[in-house]
C-alpha cells in the first residue's frame, strides 16, 4: 500500500483527501534491465555536493533497473553517512502529464556516524535495512508502472512491520534532504532529462496514520517541533504517539 501515488482506480482516499493505493504481488510484465546510463554524472554530482564516494555497492542480480548504492562516509563538511542510489532514474516513472518534469528520481538515506556501513555488517538486518529500503523504493515505480515523489509514503508491508528488530520504524516518506545542500536536489543531464533527489525518511505507524489523516504538512509540523530531520535514528522519538490520551 502506498499513499499519494499509484496506478489503482484512486477510489480509496485518506481522511486528508490523499489517495491510497494497494498493489498486488504480481507486477506487470518486466522490461529489459536498464543500468548505469547516468552513472558517471550521478557520481560526479554526489561528490560535488556530499563528498568523496568511499565505495559503490553494486547489485549482482537486478530486476528492471540496476540499482547501485553510493556510500559517502562522514567528512569535514558532513557528519553523516550518505547512501545514494543510481539507476532508478534510468527509466522514467509513470507520472501524471502535468508533472512530466518529475519523472526521473534517485533516493538517499542519511545515517548517523556510528552506523556500520560495510558488507560484513550488512549480514545483520539491523545495519542493512536502510539499503534494502532504498532498493525496494527505487524499483517500486518501475515494477508497478507508477511514480514516487515529494510527500509520498509507503508502509513496510500490509500490515506494516518494523524494518528490523531494533526499531519500531515501519514505513517511509519521501522528503527534500534538509541535511544536504540545496544544489544536491536536482541534476540536469541534458535539456530533456533532469534527475531529482529525495530523502527517504522512515516513519512510525502512528506517524503514517497522522499523515493519512491530516496530510504531510501536519506531520512536518511535528517534525519541526521535535527537530526531526532526514537523518535516521532507529530509536528516535515518535512524534505522533499519544501519551496519556494526548499527543
Amino acid at each position: 500500500m502506498a499513499s499519494g501515488n499509484g496506478s489503482d482506480d484512486g477510489k480509496l482516499v485518506s481522511l486528508s483527501g490523499q489517495p491510497i493505493y494497494h498493489y498486488d504481488e504480481s507486477p506487470p510484465g518486466l522490461e529489459a534491465i536498464q543500468g548505469e546510463m547516468c552513472l558517471e554524472e550521478i557520481s560526479a554530482h554526489i561528490q560535488a555536493h556530499l563528498g568523496p564516494i568511499e565505495s559503490v555497492f553494486h547489485e549482482i542480480v537486478s530486476d528492471l533497473v540496476h540499482i547501485d548504492v553510493h556510500w559517502v562516509p562522514p567528512n569535514e563538511a558532513n557528519p553523516f553517512h550518505r547512501l545514494v542510489t543510481s539507476g532508478m532514474s534510468d527509466l522514467p516513472m509513470h507520472v501524471p502529464a502535468e508533472l512530466d518534469g518529475l519523472k526521473h528520481l534517485e533516493l538517499m538515506v542519511t545515517l548517523p556516524p556510528d552506523w556500520r556501513v560495510e558488507q560484513e555488517a550488512f549480514q545483520d538486518e539491523a545495519w542493512y535495512w536502510p539499503v534494502r529500503l532504498l532498493k525496494t523504493l527505487a524499483r517500486f515505480p518501475h515494477k508497478y508502472r507508477t511514480w514516487l515523489g515529494w510527500g509520498h509514503s509507503m508502509p513496510n508491508g500490509d500490515p506494516a512491520e518494523p524494518y528490523a528488530a531494533n526499531t519500531g520504524l515501519c514505513g517511509a516518506i519521501l522528503l527534500p534532504a534538509v541535511t544536504a545542500p540545496e544544489e544536491f536536489a536536482a541534476l540536469d543531464i541534458d535539456s530533456e532529462k533532469r534527475i531529482h533527489f529525495l530523502a527517504v525518511v522512515p516513519l512510525y505507524r502512528e506517524e503514517m496514520e497522522l499523515k493519512l489523516r491530516k496530510g504531510s504538512d501536519a506531520l512536518l509540523e511535528k517534525f519541526g517541533a521535535h527537530d526531526i530531520s532526514d537523518a535516521i535514528d532507529p530509536a528516535r522519538k515518535n512524534v505522533a504517539k499519544k501519551r496519556f490520551g494526548l499527543f
